[in-house]
């Protein structure tokens, strides 16, 4: 690059950086470096920087990653961020690599490009570092990605933002009070709600819920709180040898309480009874969807503990 009138120390500076960098640099940076537009030219026509994007090079004969892909982009478009599908990936919500990068900033761009970009209004707080990638924060990575997944996969990546450690029910909050016509907006408000303490929630309360919906749904009354092999069962059907556990995550959230449910899940099958988990928030979002299998299951084990016909030896 202009050997003759760059000091070697700007070289190294280069190459300090796009070891950093996935092996791509911003004309921007390069001028912080030193560089002149004749040098990237010189540059460019020699082949030590290839043009990924308007104002953006690869260094060297690198090929790019993912990542490397990802970040040009971002550069392409500074001040930008990547989003949506990418984000996703970048913060580990996604099992897969998106084909396409998402690319999100507070102005448009003219021209085609090897991205997909969107325009939004950014707080501070949207925005923050990862892998060395300019990326939305977590919680408005979920919003984005709440407007075009499923509601299943919704709750999927909540749940594994909760296995990474990383999930701010706070964030979400102040998130949502400030975006509140987003399209992920209503389907992320209606996940979130699984995360959210309800005093309704109570053990009591919730026994006397599905004791009357079992009522209403015409099946057979359990026996509530009743004690078999040494365990009490929040509902029992003696002659299908089926119980119900009702959960509530206020009394079943640790790390013991989840061993132990395993355990006496363990010893009721030892001792010949089927059980079924049947959580507060399920039983309030689906109740008749919870009542119809429960009575398909009740039909299931009647069936399977009903004596063969005929004699035979």
């Amino acid at each position: 690059m202009a050997e003759e009138r760059q000091p070697e120390g700007r070289h190294q500076a280069l190459a300090d950086l796009a070891d950093q960098q996935y092996g791509v640099v911003s004309a921007r940076q390069l001028r912080e470096l030193g560089y002149s537009y004749d040098a990237m030219a010189d540059a460019t026509s020699a082949g030590r920087l290839h043009r990924v994007h308007r104002g953006v090079y690869v260094v060297g004969y690198r090929r790019l990653d993912w990542h490397g892909r990802c970040l040009a982009a971002v550069l392409a478009c500074a001040p930008a961020y990547a989003s949506h599908a990418s984000a996703g990936w970048i913060w580990g919500l996604l099992r897969y690599a998106p084909g396409t990068i998402d690319i999100t900033a507070p102005t448009s761009r003219r021209g085609k490009t090897a991205f997909r970009l969107h325009r939004a209004g950014l707080e501070p707080q949207d925005c923050t570092e990862r892998e060395d990638i300019p990326v939305l924060s977590l919680a408005r990575t979920h919003l984005d990605l709440a407007a075009t997944l499923p509601p299943a996969r919704v709750a999927r990546t909540l749940e594994r933002s909760e296995e990474l450690q990383l999930f701010d029910l706070t964030a979400f909050d102040d998130l949502l009070a400030r975006v509140t016509h987003h399209p992920g907006a209503k389907p992320l408000r209606e996940a979130l709600d699984l995360y959210r303490p309800d005093p309704t929630f109570t053990r009591s309360g919730v026994e006397e819920r599905f004791l009357d919906l079992v009522k209403i749904a015409g099946l057979p009354l359990p026996a509530m709180n009743y004690n078999v092999a040494g365990l009490e069962l929040d509902a029992y059907w003696e002659g299908e040898r089926f119980a119900v556990e009702l959960d509530v995550y206020e009394t079943h959230g640790t790390r013991a309480a989840f061993e132990r449910d395993r355990l006496r899940q363990e010893d009721l099958l030892l001792a010949g009874i089927e059980m079924d988990r049947i959580t507060g928030p399920r039983l309030k979002r689906e109740p008749k969807r919870v009542m119809e299998r429960l009575g398909r299951l009740l039909a299931q084990r009647r069936s399977m503990l009903r004596p063969p016909r005929g004699g035979g030896r």
